[in-house]
């Protein structure tokens, strides 16, 4: 029995990870490599060095052709990658790969996606390969993709294009309130939270009501904690119900009303998002993110080399 042939290599490279997937020509991944070197690191080591290290490691032949996706086009990474203007269709991603000069072999890296509106301006760059992996089980039509992270992914699809996006500083915020205001004394001692803590459901319920009262509602933690004893785990967990309940609240007053909402997620976040999203009364079609940009690297692959 002969053994696999490669066909590519797939790369995602985010600013603190690494995740490198050789790809044989039937599709199937044949090795894997994972690391901590993320943009940060290979800045200073050197992007190439990087990549060498990890293709000697799978054995992958000398000369096959590399896709990356990630911060490694970023200004700040190895090459500059640009991004494509919203709206943008899915399938124009790969064709605006930038091709890494002076590489013996054909190293590309997909664009990200820019939205140049004055009012929201908003960039991304890593989860448009996630969608363009996402795009086949989603199908055609209308819909909201939630993409959660510490600056969480709202992204509106139509007819397979791009036709806007939201960030969302959720996690960020939650960091800086848990440590920098009032409202650490309330939840010092509290260790992780779930989905299905009742404080957490009933706060984003109140929020996506009424996303108005937001700050209102986060100073109830402190007081909540002080006179009704809201213990430091419900006092966590009501706050980020809030923000979360925030962040649902405004994505879902983009888009008209029962517009299908997908999740593209892997692990404890996606759990406590998929339950955020349940309290909303919302039901998701839920993909994993891992496989999404598998996806979407072969899809790029595909289109770039007629694999």
């Amino acid at each position: 029995m002969t053994a696999p042939e490669p066909a590519y290599v797939a790369v995602d490279w985010g600013t603190s990870s690494f995740r490198l997937w050789l790809i044989g020509r039937d599709g199937d991944v044949l090795a894997e490599r994972r690391s901590g070197e993320g943009m940060t690191t290979a800045a200073r080591t050197g992007f190439a060095e990087v990549l060498e290290s990890h293709l000697a490691a799978v054995s992958a032949p000398a000369g096959l052709p590399v896709l990356i996706c990630g911060m490694a086009g970023a200004k700040q990474g190895w090459v500059e990658a640009g991004y494509l203007d919203t709206p943008a269709a899915l399938a124009d991603i790969p064709a605006a790969a930038v091709r890494i000069p002076g590489a013996a072999a054909d190293i590309r890296i997909l664009p990200g996606l820019a939205q140049r509106d004055a009012a929201a301006p908003d960039v991304m760059r890593g989860e448009e390969t996630q969608l363009l992996g996402a795009a086949a089980a989603l199908g055609e039509g209308d819909h909201l993709v939630c993409m959660p992270g510490t600056h969480s992914k709202w992204v509106r699809l139509s007819g397979g294009k791009v036709a806007g996006f939201s960030t969302f500083m959720t996690g960020e915020l939650f960091e800086a309130i848990a440590r920098n205001t009032i409202l650490s004394h309330a939840i010092a001692e509290a260790g992780p939270i779930s989905g299905d803590n009742a404080a957490f459901r009933a706060a984003v319920t109140r929020m996506v009501a009424n996303p108005a009262l937001a700050t209102s509602q986060l100073f109830s933690v402190r007081a909540g904690s002080l006179i009704a004893g809201l213990s430091p785990v419900d006092a966590k967990a009501r706050l980020s119900g809030t923000l979360i309940g925030l962040e649902i609240a405004g994505a879902l007053s983009l888009v008209a009303e029962g517009t299908p909402v997908a999740l593209v997620v892997s692990g404890g976040l996606g759990t406590l998002y998929k339950d955020a999203l349940a309290a909303a009364g919302i039901s998701p079609a839920v993909i994993d993110a891992d496989t999404a940009v598998r996806n979407g690297l072969a899809a790029g692959a595909r289109a770039l080399w007629s694999l």
